[in-house]
């Protein structure tokens, strides 16, 4: 309830002011995304569509009532010759006769009804079919959905955590450049030293700037992933490293997948069962349809418009009748449909098979990369101690005179280095998560 009330409280807030402040969660962001991305509310919609298709289908077999007016005057009536001596005139000739009345109104109304027909049964397997692949989208839909925020939130974070090290790198450089151009202006170390640590500060201020643009980016990407305005501004609670802590599960390597529930594996069950009431649906086209029909009408006449008056006459009708269509031969033609059918469900079939092999190596990918990811995290943060360690006693050495510019300029691109890694390996195991959970199709925590 709590997490529902804080989603109806964002979505206030969203739509009152798009350049007013969200702060979000991870969780928060993926709820939201869930809601109000464009994939997803485009999922739904096609949801829709197929509810609308198989009450549509279902239709056909209910009663049907169309009703028509037709009004005709006859500008020109059309004439008739009959033989004169019909009427008592000359032998040979013709009289000339028009049949009908100027002006005529014919109303009807049709109550049809289908009784039997093998393609109507074989469509309302289709619908609901139709509707089970509709279904299976949104949730695989909803799956990516989950992965992409995970990711756009994990790169915005990383350009922020990357950010403050490398505004601490540089203001860390432009003491060591104040400090070393001191020592040269004294003459006790030679100009190389001053401009190596030129070199170093530029790059670094250079790969700040570009992280900067990132960073902007990365939100307008992750803006997009939720489904709000690209400018609007967005802050996010998590951190880099909380994330990938809450992240690590070694128990989640000895999970084992049920093929059958995976959402993949699903999607191609209903296309080798469309397959199959596709061939169906070809065979029952040898099956007669029988249908049912009652017809009331209205019909009047005369030479003048006189039909919205009340001394009109009307002459009703009724009309009560069975059409039973029976398909005989088509040159073998039925026969062709229905066996090009029978192949397209073979190859689902065939379909069906790969795409279990595929789960199941999808699913050992994953997990292999998941892991080393935690390996890799593990041993980035030792390495980034040691770097941090190496490029201190560098800077000692190097302001002593022991060590050369060149030593303290490898050692400091060395930190660098480790620190970048580090935080992909933050990120990379929040990712290898994410992508671990869509292998195994773990469900949405909403």
């Amino acid at each position: 309830m709590k997490k529902i009330l804080l989603l109806i409280g964002i979505l206030l807030y969203a739509n009152t002011n798009a350049q007013e402040t969200i702060s979000l969660s991870l969780q928060q962001a993926i709820d939201y995304a869930l809601l109000n991305s464009y994939a997803s509310i485009n999922a739904s919609r096609d949801m829709d569509v197929a509810k609308k298709k198989k009450w549509e289908t279902t239709t056909i077999g209910l009663p049907q009532i169309s009703a028509s007016i037709n009004y005709q005057n006859w500008i020109k009536q059309q004439v008739a010759l009959l033989p004169a001596e019909f009427f008592g005139g000359t032998p040979g000739e013709f009289t000339e006769i028009a049949f009908g009345t100027k002006h005529n109104m014919t109303a009807n109304a049709t109550l049809e009804q289908l009784i039997f027909d093998g393609s109507y049964l074989v469509g309302l397997q289709s619908a609901k079919t139709y509707l089970k692949i509709s279904k299976n989208a949104k949730e695989k839909t909803d799956l990516g959905i989950r992965e992409a925020v995970i990711n756009a939130y994990g790169n915005v974070l990383l350009s922020t955590e990357s950010i403050l090290i490398l505004e601490k790198n540089v203001a860390t450089l432009e003491k060591n450049l104040q400090e070393t151009t001191e020592i040269y202006l004294n003459g006790f170390i030679e100009e190389e030293s001053v401009e190596q640590l030129k070199i170093t500060l530029a790059s670094i201020k250079s790969q700040l700037s570009k992280t900067r643009k990132l960073k902007n980016i990365s939100y307008k990407m992750l803006n997009i992933t939720l489904g709000i305005n690209i400018n609007t501004p967005v802050i996010l609670t998590d951190t880099l490293y909380k994330l990938a802590k809450e992240n690590i599960n070694l128990e989640v390597l000895s999970s084992d997948l049920l093929i059958e529930n995976h959402v993949d594996y699903k999607i191609a069950k209903n296309t080798e069962k469309s397959s199959e009431l596709l061939m169906k649906l070809e065979q029952s086209r040898a099956l007669p349809s029988l249908r049912s029909f009652i017809n009331f009408g209205y019909s009047g006449f005369g030479q003048n418009f006189n039909f919205l008056k009340k001394e009109q006459q009307w002459f009703d009708s009724s009309l009560l009748g069975v059409s039973l269509e029976i398909p005989i031969f088509s040159s073998l033609a039925r026969s062709s449909r229905t066996q090009q059918a029978k192949i397209e469900l073979e190859k689902s079939k065939t379909n069906l098979t790969q795409i279990e092999q595929q789960l199941l190596l999808q699913l050992e990918t994953a997990k292999t990369e998941y892991n080393y990811s935690i390996e890799e995290f593990e041993t980035s943060k030792q390495n980034l101690e040691l770097a941090e360690r190496i490029e201190k006693k560098q800077q000692i050495k190097f302001f002593e005179g022991i060590a050369t510019s060149f030593e303290l300029s490898e050692a400091q691109r060395q930190l660098y280095t480790m620190q970048q890694n580090y935080l992909q390996s933050m990120l990379n195991i929040i990712a290898n998560k994410a992508a671990l959970d869509n292998a195994l199709n773990t469900p949405i925590n909403h």
